[in-house]
């Protein structure tokens, strides 16, 4: 006989309230489920043809089951609107994870040795690229030179891009295939950091990068697709359901659209065309592009950059850096331009996104934005400055009075806040990450991961945005604590704000009738857990449209069980492997039959037992009959008198017998007993003519002491 694993006995009693008219598709109930609407959290949602059709109580919810209608429970998790990041880089994403990862290397030595690693599997002469250095967290603070790479690796053009994407490090062999010598010039907006007697060190800054960029192999359309692919399956395991792509190429918008056309790219994709002549006359002729392909792509916005990163002294600042009093920056696209981009997407009804990291950077944004709708006023442009960090202060209103939406990324103060106020002196860091100064204006502000610049993980800018801390908790307190946000604020940062700033509002960034069911279920409540337990949470699933497009099996603490017989060890029976989250129809009975003892219906319960039920415990096993004359009547007291917390259920279906496993924790009074116990459940279910029966049960418990 097969078994399964579960572990709780009791469900909240289940009300049949009059049905609605059309009955749903698919309901899903959670422990606590927050709208980012005005009013409380709700229990359970209803969900129709991709999009909500209710949200409130569990019974309310009953009014929308059908014959055929699939149920969900995430006992133990909570579900949330779908997740959006409001500035990634979605085939940059991609393809990092294929590329040399040097995320959190602590020395350059460090770096080396995985270039060297994946030298070894190659053969010589191939190309080898990397990203994610940041000099900021070595010993030595200064830029590295490529001499101790080259010697590392001399037969392999070598180019590792720093973490923040605006500076690159080449060994020889790359920067010969480019052709650079001490001859090169520098290009306007770009900087090659040279040594004392002019040679290149290696490092290219900003601009720079595409003198030996030009020369790195172009990624195929089928290497595109592929780092695509994995960029969409990366960002669902995250818990999120939609993405601002941030600058993106002619020809890789047209394979987004062409994978999406095809049910191919199955993610909210709100793309943002790169600055470029050609291009922006494509777009701007074509018009405007609003949920195209069911919902899964937008085109209405063109990406610009004013300036360059602070980490590698490429922002734009208003007066010189305080650690490097020569060097105030680099202005990446002249402000003419920025000036011109704004006059015409202005006439094409297009959104304007400008890169501004430093003071003058904004302000150039601010003033260009300020023009053109002084010349011709529009009266929902919804402008943005993506990253927004430093900003003079007397700069900070102008965003709320010109309508502009200051687009940030929190994981950047996370990051930045070790060595931002040595770049730009205590009196500029006022101004540096100034959320609050921000809100108090009126304004919203999307938040973002810039991946993978940093993590695409949203936990981590959530957990940043509401303690100003790193994840060990440092600083005590926080960094410049009062430019905090507040939890609600948090959330509608990666809700309803980015989907405000992408024209979307109406129909995505919250738990709505109506509007596109994205939602995401985390196993844990980020709105009231200690903050130092908010990076703990793990995504359950994530849905777009209704549709599960990711969904993990979440480890579960030894929950206490739900049997009133209570055993001194614990039994568990091993399960299959491959459990998931799924098999809606197979949940639906084992959450039936729980239901009904919780309600005292015998007969109900009874009625989703297979004639031949096994029930197993460590005291022996039960037939059918044996356990509806015995034990039955004790367990549904059981189940009415001691409430259950129970954890998140794991199924697997093969053909036609399933398997369900649980776990759960039960404390209360029985028959005048203190009831404090962990336990396990495990069924076998058997799908028959008239649907899924359980077949065996197999629970096991152990005894807590009060």
């Amino acid at each position: 006989m097969n078994r399964l694993l579960l572990l709780s006995l009791s469900v909240a009693s289940m009300a049949a309230p009059a049905l609605a008219q059309t009955p749903a598709e698919l309901i899903v109930t959670a422990d606590r489920i927050y709208t980012v609407e005005p009013g409380p959290h709700v229990h359970a949602i209803a969900i129709s043809d991709g999009r909500f059709v209710y949200a409130g109580t569990r019974q309310g919810a009953e009014r929308y089951r059908g014959p055929n209608t699939r149920s969900m429970d995430f006992p133990g998790a909570y579900i949330y609107p779908g997740l959006a990041d409001a500035h990634a880089h979605i085939s940059g994403l991609g393809t990092s994870l294929e590329r040399v990862r040097l995320d959190e290397t602590r020395t350059y030595e460090e770096v080396i040795a995985r270039v060297v690693e994946r030298a070894a599997a190659l053969p010589s002469g191939e190309w080898i690229l990397g990203r994610g250095w940041d000099q900021t967290r070595w010993p030595v603070k200064d830029f590295p030179t490529h001499d101790a790479l080259t010697r590392a690796v001399p037969n392999h053009p070598v180019v590792i891009t720093r973490v923040d994407g605006h500076a690159l490090l080449a060994n020889a062999r790359a920067m010969e295939l480019a052709g650079i010598t001490p001859a090169t010039r520098d290009p306007a907006g770009g900087r090659i950091v040279r040594d004392a007697s002019g040679r290149p060190t290696g490092v290219f800054v900003d601009n720079a990068e595409n003198l030996v960029n030009r020369v790195v192999p172009r990624a195929t359309p089928a290497q595109t697709r592929r780092r695509l692919l994995a960029a969409v399956r990366e960002v669902h395991k995250w818990g999120l359901t939609s993405v601002h792509d941030a600058g993106e190429s002619r020809g890789t918008i047209d394979l987004i659209e062409s994978m999406a056309a095809q049910g191919d790219f199955d993610l909210r994709t709100y793309i943002m065309i790169s600055a470029d002549t050609a291009d922006e006359r494509h777009y701007f002729s074509r018009g405007p592009v609003n949920g195209a392909h069911g919902n899964r792509v937008w085109i209405r916005t063109v990406k610009v950059y004013a300036d360059g990163a602070l980490g590698s002294r490429g922002a734009a600042l208003l007066a010189p850096y305080a650690d490097d009093l020569d060097n105030t920056g680099l202005l990446v696209t002249p402000p003419e331009r920025i000036q011109s981009l704004v006059h015409s997407a202005l006439a094409a009804g297009f959104q304007v996104a400008t890169h501004a990291i430093g003071d003058r950077g904004n302000r150039i944004a601010l003033d260009a934005y300020e023009a053109g709708l002084r010349r011709a006023p529009a009266r929902d442009h919804r402008f943005r400055v993506e990253h927004a960090q430093v900003i003079a202060l007397t700069d900070i209103p102008r965003f709320a009075r010109l309508g502009v939406i200051p687009s940030m990324q929190a994981s950047h103060q996370r990051s930045d806040m070790r060595w931002a106020e040595e770049r730009v002196g205590p009196q500029r860091i006022r101004g540096a990450y100034a959320w609050r100064k921000l809100l108090r204006t009126g304004v919203v502000i999307p938040n973002g991961s810039d991946a993978p610049v940093e993590s695409v993980n949203p936990l981590i800018s959530f957990y940043a945005a509401v303690t100003r801390q790193d994840e060990s908790g440092y600083p005590p307190g926080g960094w410049y604590p009062a430019e905090r946000m507040t939890r609600t604020e948090a959330l509608k940062a990666m809700t309803i704000w980015p989907a405000f700033a992408g024209f979307q509002e109406s129909l995505m960034g919250s738990i709505k009738t109506g509007k596109l069911a994205d939602f995401t279920v985390l196993d844990r409540d980020i709105m009231t857990v200690p903050a130092n337990q908010i990076l703990s949470a793990n995504v359950v699933a994530t849905f777009v449209g209704g549709r599960q497009v990711y969904s993990r099996a979440v480890a579960q603490q030894p929950r206490q069980a739900p049997d009133p017989r209570i055993h001194p060890e614990p039994v568990f029976p091993l399960l299959p492997p491959g459990f998931a989250l799924d098999s809606a129809a197979v949940v639906s009975t084992v959450q039936r039959f729980h239901a009904a003892l919780a309600a005292g219906d015998s007969a109900a319960a009874l009625s989703y037992l297979d004639d031949d039920v096994v029930v197993l415990e460590s005291g022996g096993v039960e037939t059918h009959e044996e356990y509806r004359s015995h034990h039955l009547p004790a367990d549904i007291a059981f189940a009415r008198a001691v409430p259950a917390n129970r954890g998140s259920m794991r199924v697997r279906v093969e053909g036609n017998a399933a398997w369900v496993s649980s776990m759960s924790v039960m404390q209360g009074q029985f028959n005048g007993r203190a009831v404090n116990s962990a336990g396990a459940e495990l069924m076998v279910l058997r799908r028959t003519e008239a649907g899924w029966k359980i077949s065996a049960i197999h629970w096991s418990s152990r005894a807590r002491r009060p």
